[in-house]
């Protein structure tokens, strides 16, 4: 690992940012937390090639504001755009890769892990607030945290598992994704938000359920050192 010219440059633009919003518009909860996070992302970022994957880390930046939004019922609002715009990097980040970058097994990793922190933070934050239950918020953290472990295991017994995007996995972020948000447009403007939750507690179960069937089922056409892994 050494530390890249473009990483640099995101990291100084993702950071003056980070700290500007972190500092200036004296977020809920405890900004020194955010601003170490957003620190420690930065000090990451500088080793990590590629516009794409810069594009990527955004989302690992987003889950400061996340946390902060998703703990205060009064800001899911803004919560909402922070989620559209991880949303947004989600949907760009591939494009580039493909048009600028090459696609790499880095940018296959490093995609579920971003999406996994964004998302955590804003379960983690909900749960806080008491906008979703607890097991709700439990999937989510285990639909990201699952497939890493996993990785991680693979990687330990020395084989390479294959990182790379799969349409259920990318299915069931989007739909974390749009019901999380559409969640928490509802309680912005005061709308019963019942019947969203009510879906998002089926939806996102099944969703996660079969990003595990078909990662489990990926691994196993893979017989020898390579197994998929990925699941953002």
């Amino acid at each position: 690992m050494r530390i890249r010219q473009s990483g640099v440059v995101f990291s100084a633009l993702y950071l003056v940012f980070g700290l500007g919003w972190a500092l200036l518009t004296g977020p809920p909860g405890p900004v020194g937390l955010y601003v170490g996070w957003i620190a420690v992302v930065a000090v990451a970022g500088a080793f990590i090639p590629g516009i794409a994957n810069q594009v990527s880390l955004a989302r690992a930046y987003l889950a400061a504001p996340a946390l902060a939004y998703s703990m205060a019922p009064g800001n899911l609002g803004l919560l909402a755009v922070v989620l559209a715009i991880g949303g947004l990097t989600d949907l760009v980040d591939g494009t580039i890769a493909r048009r600028f970058d090459r696609p790499s097994t880095l940018g296959g990793g490093l995609d579920p892990v971003v999406d996994g922190v964004l998302l955590g933070a804003v379960a983690v934050g909900l749960v806080v607030s008491g906008v979703i239950p607890v097991w709700l918020a439990a999937v989510i953290v285990v639909r990201y945290l699952l497939p890493a472990v996993v990785a991680l295991a693979l990687i330990s017994m020395q084989r390479q598992p294959e990182l790379r995007h799969t349409v259920s996995g990318q299915i069931s972020t989007a739909l974390i994704i749009v019901l999380v948000g559409g969640i928490c447009l509802f309680r912005f403007f005061n709308q019963d938000a019942s019947n969203v939750v009510a879906g998002a507690e089926v939806v996102i179960p099944i969703a996660t359920l079969a990003t595990f069937v078909h990662l489990g089922w990926a691994a196993r056409r893979r017989p020898g050192p390579v197994a998929a892994a990925e699941g953002g």
